[in-house]
């Protein structure tokens, strides 16, 4: 954790800088800063819009009963890519212009879908071992019994019973 925010505060603000003043020698002070700002603009323009789209989405796919996980990743891409476009440097601006790409956001959710497949395929949390720990640790029945004097819980039958009501 320490090395992550180490590269975010520190080391990251020290390239856009130094990359800051390169592109100011070639292009100039007064129009670096007029690209900068530009950037700036044109991505607070294009989040709006992306992330407004992505909330409608998601609020039609929720309406269908579907679970919007593609929509939701691609909002919190469109999320990201407008913090790194209104931190000034041109690092930031041009990895929240990829982030607004639909095409490279596609591949990064596929790629991240991936990695999440192989650590639970590889144990992980979602271990059977860690599962029974967990049982043992918390049981919500653990020496009731019901009027008859069974126990509540039957071994290998984790179904609670009950009744709702839904309040639209």
């Amino acid at each position: 954790m320490f090395k992550v925010l180490f590269l975010l505060f520190i080391v990251i603000p020290i390239a856009e800088i130094a990359l800051l003043l390169q592109v100011s020698e070639v292009i100039g002070g007064f129009a670096t800063l007029a690209l900068v700002i530009l950037t700036a603009v044109l991505g607070a323009r294009l989040v709006k819009q992306q992330g407004l789209g992505a909330y409608a989405n998601v609020q039609q796919q929720m309406a269908r009963g579907q679970l919007p996980a593609s929509d939701l990743f691609a909002g919190i891409c469109v999320i990201i890519a407008g913090v790194l476009l209104m931190t000034p440097g041109i690092m930031t601006d041009v990895l929240g212009f990829m982030l607004l790409t639909p095409a490279i956001r596609q591949k990064l959710a596929k790629a991240l879908l991936q990695r999440a497949t192989v650590q639970v395929q590889s144990g992980g949390m979602f271990s059977q071992q860690s599962t029974q720990q967990q049982e043992q640790q918390f049981d919500p029945f653990a020496g009731r019994t019901s009027g008859h004097g069974q126990s509540q819980r039957d071994e290998g039958n984790t179904t609670l019973e009950g009744e709702f009501k839904r309040k639209d």
